[in-house]
């Protein structure tokens, strides 16, 4: 089970894992509110190999299509209520996350580790062939040991995801997404910060090619 830092490389081994066999693709998202969630959402819609996408969402806040469905669920810590409409899919893409500015390790760690943790184990234990997809972040310290909290915490989290049966885990670990399409960030300094690097984003892509990319690259590429 591969931990994969470059984002294209890890793109094409998604692809490898998740359409072996053949057939179409049954998709959980969670995040889909998120920036990176919007991004995989729009673009698993429209792609004809994706049979189905389940979003878990604490409000209802999504236009249901032909291929999208949604289930709100305030505590997403605790999926027992809603176990019985979660099995028989392909694929998870784990897309939630907060910024660890001004949080203690502990509250990070609770709705880092824990949440993304407990949701694994329930969608493991109901989808044994799934594969899931967690996105996490540049810097991510796989020792544990490390000086930044949030890096340690993120650590801890992958390590945990690949000890896990699924039929395979993968990491992403981007250093800046650019939003696109009207996908917008819910942290509002963020937005601002991303206003200010769209015009720069063409010279990073350039010189950092495997770490810088688009909403729009992760939803298509994730689809694919």
């Amino acid at each position: 089970m591969p931990v994969v830092q470059p984002m294209v490389a890890a793109f094409a081994l998604v692809r490898a894992f998740v359409r072996i066999g053949g057939g179409q693709v049954r998709v959980v998202l969670f995040g889909a509110t998120g920036m990176v969630g919007q991004g995989v959402l729009r673009e698993c819609l429209p792609d004809p190999d994706v049979e189905s996408v389940l979003a878990i969402v604490r409000n209802p806040s999504l236009s249901e299509q032909d291929k999208l469905h949604e289930i709100a669920h305030q505590d997403v810590s605790d999926l027992s209520a809603i176990e019985g409409r979660l099995s028989g899919y392909d694929a998870c893409f784990f897309c939630l996350g907060v910024s660890a500015v001004g949080m203690k390790e502990q509250a990070y760690r609770r709705v880092t580790y824990d949440l993304t943790v407990s949701v694994a184990r329930t969608l493991g234990k109901l989808n044994p062939t799934m594969t899931f997809i967690y996105v996490s972040g540049a810097g991510t310290d796989s020792t544990e040991r490390g000086r930044l909290m949030w890096a340690r915490v993120k650590g801890g989290t992958e390590n945990a995801l690949l000890k896990m049966p699924f039929k395979a885990v993968f990491l992403f670990r981007p250093a800046y997404i650019q939003p696109l399409h009207g996908i917008r960030t819910k942290t509002a300094w963020y937005g601002t910060a991303y206003a200010l690097m769209r015009p720069l984003y063409p010279l990073l892509k350039m010189l950092l090619p495997n770490y810088v990319t688009t909403t729009e690259c992760v939803g298509r590429d994730h689809a694919e």
